[in-house]
C-alpha cells in the first residue's frame, strides 16, 4: 500500500483550540453524570471497592488513549477508529468500528435523554412542583423522564448544527459550574462523612467475584467512554495535535473525578444508599452533606453535565457518520457540510432524530435503572470491542518501531496489545457469564440473554451494513480501507 494521500472530500471549518477540545471530550464523558449515576449502579455490583475498581480500568483506557494519540498524529480523520482500523487491519472490522461506535452513541443519548429529564424532575420535586395537570410527577418513570429529556435533546441539537465552537463555548460554562459543585461536595463529604476510610476500598482482590470484577471493569469503560470525542473533531481544529492533548488531559482529569466522587460517595453513604438509590444517587448525597436550596446544586449539576453530554453525544457521531459518507460506505445524505456553518448540519439533526427515536424505543422498561442497567451493558461491551480493534490497528501500524526504538515500541505496540487483549477478554467473559445466567430470553434488565443479545445485534448490523456498503454502495473503502481526508498530510505508516 502506498503513502500518496487520500483523494479530497469535502473539508469542515477549522475553528477550535485546545480548550474546545477538551471541553467536548470532557462533557462527551459527563463525569458529573457518571458518578451521579455510574457509581451507584456500580457499588450494587462491586460493593465498597469503587475506587479499586475505577483506576483497574483505566490502566487498560490509558494504553488505549495512547493508541488513539499516537494514530491521530499520521492521520488526522474525523472517522478515526474507523479509518484507523480499515487501514491497519481490514476495511470489514474499520467500518465495524465505525458502525458500533454510531449505533453505541445513538444508544447513549436515549439514555441521556432520560437521565436529563429524571433530573429536571427531581429539581421540580425540590421545588415543590410533585404534579403537572393532575399527573404524578415520578423521576424514575422511564416514560416521563423520556418524555421531558426529547424537548432537551432538541434544543441541544440544534446548537450543535450552528456549529462545534458554538457548542464548546456552552459546554465550557456548564463543566465550570459542574466542576466548581463537584469539587465542593466531594470535598466536604470527605472531610466530614460518618463512614471511616479504608485502604480495602483500593483491593480489586476484595471485590465479591470474578464475575462482579468483570463487570465492574466494563461499568467502569463506559464511565470513561467519552475521551476520544476530542479524536472526532481532528479536522476542525487549528492543529491536530491538540486533539492528542484534550483527549489525554481529559481521561487523566476524569480518573482524579471518579477517584475523588467514589471517596466521597463512600464516606457519607453506606453500600446499600449507594446501590439503592440509582438515577436518584447525587440528590440524595446532596441532602446528606446540606439543607435547601444548596442540597439542590449537585442535582442542577447532573442536570448541566446531561445537558452537555447530550449535545457532546450529537457532535462525534454526525462527523463519525460525514467521514464514512465521504468514503461512501453511508449514504451521501450524511456528507452534506453547510455553506452557513460548516458544519454537517443535516447530518446532526438526523443522529437526533434517530436518538429520539431510539428513546422511545426504550419505553418497553418502565423503569428508568432499569433501563440505565440494560444500556449501560450493551454499550459497555461494545465500546470495550471498539477500543481494543483501535488498540490493535496502532500495534500493527507502528510494529516496525519494535526493531528501531524498544522504548518507542513498548509504547506504541505492547501496551495497546495488553490493553485490547484484556478489553477482549473482559467482553468475552461477561458475555459468556450473560448465556449462562438464565435459559430463556425477556425483555429484562437482570436478563442474561437480553443483555447479551443487544449488544450481539449491534455488532451483527455492522456487518450486514458493511455489506451493502461494500456490493450495493461499491465503495472505495473497501479496497484499502483508507479514509477520504481533504486535510490530512501524507501519511507514514511508522512516523512517530
Amino acid at each position: 500500500m502506498n503513502d500518496l494521500p487520500p483523494p479530497s472530500g469535502p473539508a469542515l471549518r477549522k475553528s477550535l483550540g485546545l480548550l474546545d477540545g477538551v471541553a467536548i471530550a470532557a462533557s462527551s464523558t459527563a463525569a458529573t453524570t457518571s458518578i451521579g449515576i455510574g457509581l451507584g449502579v456500580t457499588a450494587g455490583v462491586v460493593g465498597l471497592h469503587l475506587p479499586a475498581i475505577m483506576l483497574l480500568a483505566f490502566l487498560p483506557i490509558l494504553g488505549i488513549a495512547g493508541a488513539y494519540s499516537r494514530l491521530n498524529r499520521v492521520e488526522p480523520n474525523a472517522g478515526n477508529g474507523y479509518v484507523w482500523v480499515g487501514r491497519s487491519l481490514t476495511p470489514w472490522l474499520g467500518f465495524l468500528v465505525g458502525w458500533v461506535n454510531i449505533v453505541a452513541t445513538i444508544a447513549f443519548l436515549a439514555y441521556t435523554t432520560a437521565v436529563t429529564g429524571s433530573a429536571m424532575i427531581q429539581l421540580a420535586g425540590e421545588a415543590g412542583v410533585h404534579e403537572l395537570g393532575g399527573l404524578t410527577l415520578d423521576p424514575d418513570s422511564t416514560a416521563q423522564t423520556t418524555a421531558v429529556g426529547i424537548l432537551i435533546l432538541v434544543a441541544v441539537t440544534l446548537t450543535a448544527v450552528t456549529g462545534v465552537r458554538t457548542a464548546a463555548r456552552l459546554q465550557t460554562g456548564l463543566l465550570i459550574f459542574e466542576y466548581v459543585v463537584l469539587l465542593g461536595f466531594c470535598g466536604y463529604g470527605i472531610v466530614t462523612g460518618p463512614h471511616a476510610f479504608s485502604l480495602s476500598w483500593f483491593d480489586p482482590f476484595a471485590i465479591p467475584s470474578a464475575s462482579a470484577l468483570a463487570q465492574g471493569l466494563l461499568l467502569s469503560v463506559f464511565c470513561y467512554w467519552g475521551f476520544e470525542a476530542a479524536f472526532t473533531v481532528n479536522e476542525e481544529v487549528r492543529d491536530p495535535r491538540d486533539a492528542s492533548r484534550a483527549g489525554l488531559i481529559t481521561l487523566v482529569t476524569m480518573l482524579g473525578l471518579f477517584l475523588l466522587g467514589s471517596i466521597a460517595f463512600q464516606r457519607v453513604l453506606s453500600q446499600d444508599e449507594l446501590a439503592g438509590h440509582g438515577a436518584q444517587g447525587l440528590a440524595y448525597f446532596g441532602d446528606r452533606l446540606a439543607s435547601q436550596p444548596l442540597a439542590a446544586l449537585p442535582l442542577v449539576a447532573l442536570m448541566f453535565s446531561a445537558v452537555a453530554s447530550l449535545q457532546a453525544g450529537v457532535i462525534p457521531t454526525a462527523r463519525g457518520m460525514f467521514a464514512m459518507s465521504r468514503d461512501r460506505t453511508l449514504g451521501p445524505v450524511w456528507g452534506k457540510v453547510s455553506s452557513r456553518y460548516g458544519t454537517p448540519a443535516l447530518g446532526t439533526l438526523l443522529i437526533g432524530a434517530l436518538a429520539t427515536a431510539v428513546a422511545a424505543l426504550s419505553l418497553v422498561i418502565p423503569r428508568l435503572a432499569d433501563m440505565i442497567m440494560a444500556t449501560v451493558n450493551a454499550v459497555g461491551i461494545v465500546v470495550a470491542l471498539s477500543y481494543a480493534l483501535t488498540a490493535l490497528a496502532a500495534a500493527v501500524r507502528f510494529r516496525a518501531l519494535l526493531r528501531e526504538d524498544w522504548r518507542q515500541g513498548i509504547r506504541a505496540v505492547v501496551l495497546p496489545t495488553l490493553s485490547a487483549i484484556s478489553l477482549l477478554a473482559l467482553g468475552g467473559y461477561l458475555g459468556w457469564s450473560f448465556y449462562t445466567s438464565t435459559d430463556h430470553l425477556e425483555v429484562s434488565a437482570d436478563n442474561g440473554w437480553f443483555l447479551l443479545l443487544t449488544p450481539l445485534a449491534m455488532i451483527a448490523s455492522g456487518f450486514l451494513a458493511a455489506a451493502w456498503a461494500k456490493w450495493v454502495r461499491r465503495s472505495p473503502y473497501f479496497h484499502s480501507g483508507r479514509g477520504t481526508d481533504a486535510d490530512a498530510p501524507q501519511l507514514l505508516a511508522t512516523s512517530r
